[in-house]
């Protein structure tokens, strides 16, 4: 009689969960929905109607603005975007571990000083003056592709301690000492041990940089005046700037309708968001991957 109890508890806990995570589920995905069906939607009926999952008329001008007028432009700017985002992410992956992994370490004698030097700079920074002095009279990375990569984004404090803080709990120091005794130097430790136990936090990481740098567009605008180094992120934002500046010039009706605006922003939105939904699940099946490598029991 308590099992029968027990399972239909049980039954319906499964039906509540499946129930809230269908909900979550369309919360999810129904304003993607939404976002893509009016970026195929005639600008006139989104003017009349508003945005509808069922619009009645159907365009692609949008995207054959962005794809066609602007094709050699958007084209250069995703293989742009690509790089970056793919260049700045390793090399982030492989430059943060090795500073938190020293960071973690308790026999690291210099360990206290360094962590308050990355954590002051999560709470304050030179300013946008500063920086922009320092980026272009110093680096000299004013309209090169250096300038996408290095400010702001390749060495984040944020990432640094959620690196040192899984290193430190993770990591156990009999696993380390063990290394030592077999006669394993640091760096083979670092390779072989420490590495591979932290490919879940690392892939959480990466994923969180590569959307830093896919999204990013403060960058562009601070250090890039060459259009033919616009990021995505730019371009796009540039496209919408003259759209606007366009229709507010122009008191037509015939030409603010040759220049769908509000269809433009959702089929630009669409472009920036469906590679980065396209490559996620790609990288999912490392977010677990590796917990159950290895351990030691106390």
């Amino acid at each position: 009689m308590e099992s029968s109890v027990k399972g239909k508890g049980e039954i319906i806990f499964q039906i509540i969960c499946n129930v809230v995570l269908f909900i979550l589920m369309l919360a999810a995905v129904l304003p993607f929905l939404l976002l893509v069906m009016s970026s195929v939607t005639d600008e006139s009926v989104l003017l009349v109607d508003g945005y509808s999952f069922f619009p009645r008329v159907f365009s692609g001008y949008a995207y054959e603005y962005l794809f066609v007028s602007n094709a050699e432009n958007i084209f250069r700017a995703y293989g742009i975007t690509f790089l970056v985002t793919i260049v700045g992410t390793i090399i982030a992956l492989i430059v943060a571990p090795m500073l938190a992994y020293p960071l973690s370490r308790s026999d690291y004698p210099r360990r206290k000083v360094m962590t308050f030097y990355v954590f002051f700079t999560m709470l304050f920074n030179g300013g946008l003056v500063p920086s922009y002095i320092m980026w272009t009279q110093i680096f000299h990375v004013k309209n090169t592709i250096f300038a996408l990569l290095f400010p702001t984004l390749l060495m984040n404090g944020f990432y640094i301690m959620i690196l040192r803080s899984n290193f430190k709990s993770n990591i156990h120091p009999a696993l380390i000492e063990a290394a030592k005794i077999d006669g394993a130097g640091e760096l083979l430790i670092y390779r072989k041990i420490v590495l591979p136990l932290s490919l879940p936090i690392m892939a959480t990481i990466g994923l969180m940089i590569g959307i830093g740098y896919w999204n990013d567009w403060m960058n562009g605008l601070y250090y890039i005046t060459d259009n033919h180094l616009y990021s995505l992120q730019q371009l796009l934002n540039n496209i919408l700037s003259n759209i606007k500046a366009l229709a507010s010039m122009s008191s037509s009706v015939t030409v603010t309708q040759e220049m769908p605006s509000t269809g433009i922003r959702m089929a630009m939105a669409v472009v920036g968001v469906v590679p980065i939904m396209v490559l996620y699940p790609f990288f999912q099946k490392y977010f677990v991957k590796g917990i159950a490598i290895g351990g030691v029991k106390e």
